[in-house]
């Protein structure tokens, strides 16, 4: 199920960067680019064409709630589904990102199973995937 949506993988951990890169390419999503943290993803969203944000909550510089924010301001990013990954399951947080406009949140680790629902679900719901 190959899909050309061009998603932005956002973590301040490599591994977990690659981790992500490669459950998505296992579920046909092959395209997609990666920040470390999240300036560099606003930089990358602002100067490229992304359709879809994975990105993790504890980040140095910006965090993935600051960047939630920062793409929910902005007119040419806020239609992005964005799904928050952590490795912290704390209410309040799950809340927050609700609250702030997350597609979803996951809880890290996952399987590819658990990413690849979300990510389908949150693909349904927003009309990029029938």
């Amino acid at each position: 199920m190959a899909t050309a949506l061009r998603f932005l993988i956002v973590d301040d951990f490599s591994t977990m960067r690659r981790i992500v890169r490669n459950l998505l390419k296992e579920s046909g999503f092959a395209d997609a680019d990666e920040a470390e943290d999240g300036v560099a993803a606003l930089n990358k969203l602002r100067n490229g064409r992304f359709d879809f944000v994975v990105t993790d909550i504890n980040m140095p510089n910006m965090n993935g709630f600051e960047l939630l924010k920062q793409i929910k301001a902005d007119d040419k990013l806020k239609h992005l589904p964005v799904l928050m990954v952590t490795a912290e399951a704390r209410k309040e947080d799950i809340v927050a990102a609700a609250q702030g406009g997350a597609a979803g949140y996951i809880v890290k680790p996952f399987t590819k199973a658990t990413l690849e629902e979300k990510v389908l679900n949150i693909l349904k719901k927003t009309g990029l995937a029938v």
